[in-house]
């Protein structure tokens, strides 16, 4: 099974700020462990809004908005990829990384992960059975 977790954004993410060495590094080694178990197939991390864009479809109609964004606890700063035998395992993983996150940047530091199954063409399959 594979998993996206998606670290959200927060405001020095969103400032341009860069993270702090030492959390690059136990990042780092964290990552490492990760590709050593196997598990981390890929990661990645997201400049901030004020270099992106949306683009909306409604009514027909498609229009498109310049970053920065207002609410950046939905946005998306970086991203890993995973490889698990199940859901509990990707979410045992997300909370190693936001334990890094806390060791390295203190009890007040307030984020959050989020983790998705990716979708393969197992899931077509079986929809079509629905």
């Amino acid at each position: 099974m594979r998993f996206m977790i998606m670290v959200k954004a927060d405001q020095d993410y969103e400032a341009g700020l860069p993270p702090k060495p030492e959390l690059l590094g136990a990042i780092g080694k964290l990552s490492n462990d990760m590709i050593e178990a196997g598990v981390l197939l890929q990661t990645g991390g997201l400049l901030p809004s004020s270099r992106g864009a949306r683009v909306r479809a409604s009514d027909g109609k498609l229009s498109v908005t310049d970053g920065p964004f207002v609410e950046t606890k939905e946005l998306v700063g970086g991203y890993a990829i995973v490889e698990t035998e199940s859901r509990d395992e990707a979410i045992e993983l997300g909370k190693q990384f936001m334990e890094v996150h806390v060791t390295v940047l203190g009890s007040s530091y307030d984020g959050e992960c989020e983790i998705r199954q990716l979708f393969d063409a197992s899931d077509c399959a079986e929809a079509g059975k629905q």
